[in-house]
């Protein structure tokens, strides 16, 4: 039965003509699958699938002073950035903690778009407007704003039987333009969260029926399927991509979870800074770790993981089994000492202590 407390994209009523199974996620009504989890994740490896990310939130800065001010705010280092050039970073505290973690999409040193996580749109948006008060320009665009993912080895080819006005190609990955599909005003960037190729489109909250018909469409002969939220978890948990509330919160920074590459801590100050060079000055204590179950059982978020002594030593953040892969697989905190490739773990299972090992990730690259 709906709660009509929750939101819902502009794309409810195609989810619901195609039998998609709702359910609530960060305050919206939102598609978990259509026709089975492990059907669409292999429709995504193979193929393509087409998936509504409209709740994700969308802010803009502009101003003369807006890549300053964005740049003072994250811990990637948007001034290296092109124009045109789309950047993965966090956003944290002053303790270094990640309040987010976000894409920048730079359209030049004036005009920026930062794209953050549905259940912290509010938070996000509060810090970057108190930040820019004052500075430039800020505006929640979120409400108007639609996003769509095409993804999947054969996401371009479709993108071209749409009807794109550009060649796909020529749009690198993470990099972004402007152009039409099917005839619709889009933002198209070649971005994703599933570890396959493919694209995110961005279009104005109205368009979104017409677009997403039109690349369902276009996709027939390709293989296309929609697909939910309960694949994009296990595609994402296969390409060892983190999910904010699991792998990160204001209870990680990012050097423990694996995102010193997307800090830059010799950039212009930013928030957070000071804190997490004294991180790692004095080292890290904890690390985000993968690991493959050797024995008959699955990990999921908040099981303990033991050492085999069955000692606890740390705790499963995302586990599940892969379809891709044929096996069970998960991620964990655990100390840095019990870090190692190889290590072999205890997982608890509800009372019960399934092996587990250490590998290294991402668990699935494409080729």
């Amino acid at each position: 039965m709906s709660d009509e407390s929750l939101r819902r994209t502009s794309l409810y009523e195609q989810h619901a003509a195609l039998g998609a199974r709702l359910v609530p996620f960060a305050g919206w009504e939102m598609p978990i699958q259509y026709k089975g989890i492990s059907f669409e994740h292999q429709a995504v490896r193979e193929r393509a699938g087409l998936f509504d990310v409209s709740h994700m939130g969308e802010l803009e800065l502009r101003g003369d002073k807006a890549l300053e001010l964005v740049n003072s705010l994250v811990t990637n280092d948007i001034a290296r950035a092109a124009d045109g050039q789309a950047t993965y970073t966090c956003c944290c505290n002053e303790q270094g903690m990640i309040l987010d973690d976000l894409i920048v999409y730079r359209r030049s040193a004036w005009a920026l778009l930062v794209v953050c996580n549905a259940s912290n749109r509010a938070k996000i948006a509060g810090h970057f407007a108190a930040a820019a008060r004052a500075v430039c320009d800020f505006e929640d665009v979120s409400d108007g704003t639609a996003l769509l993912a095409l993804q999947g080895p054969r996401a371009l080819g479709i993108l071209s039987q749409a009807g794109i006005s550009l060649d796909p190609s020529t749009v690198t990955t993470f990099r972004f333009a402007p152009g039409t599909i099917a005839g619709i005003q889009c933002l198209i960037a070649r971005t994703g969260y599933t570890g396959e190729d493919g694209v995110e489109l961005f279009c104005a909250w109205d368009d979104a029926p017409a677009l997403w018909r039109a690349l369902l469409e276009a996709g027939n002969t390709y293989g296309i399927e929609p697909v939910g939220l309960g694949a994009r978890d296990t595609l994402r948990l296969d390409a060892r991509l983190s999910l904010y509330g699991n792998e990160i919160d204001e209870t990680t920074n990012p050097l423990e979870a694996g995102l010193a590459w997307v800090t830059k801590l010799d950039k212009p100050p930013f928030v957070g800074q000071r804190a997490l060079r004294s991180i790692k000055e004095n080292g890290l204590r904890r690390r985000l770790v993968g690991f493959e179950m050797t024995g008959r059982g699955i990990a999921r978020h908040g099981y303990p993981l033991l050492d085999t002594q069955g000692v606890p030593v740390g705790h499963c953040t995302s586990g599940g089994p892969s379809p891709t892969l044929g096996k069970s697989i998960g991620l964990g905190y655990v100390p840095l000492a019990s870090s190692a490739l190889g290590t072999e773990l205890l997982v608890d299972c509800r009372g019960k202590k399934i092996p587990a090992q250490i590998v290294k990730t991402p668990f699935y690259k494409r080729t």
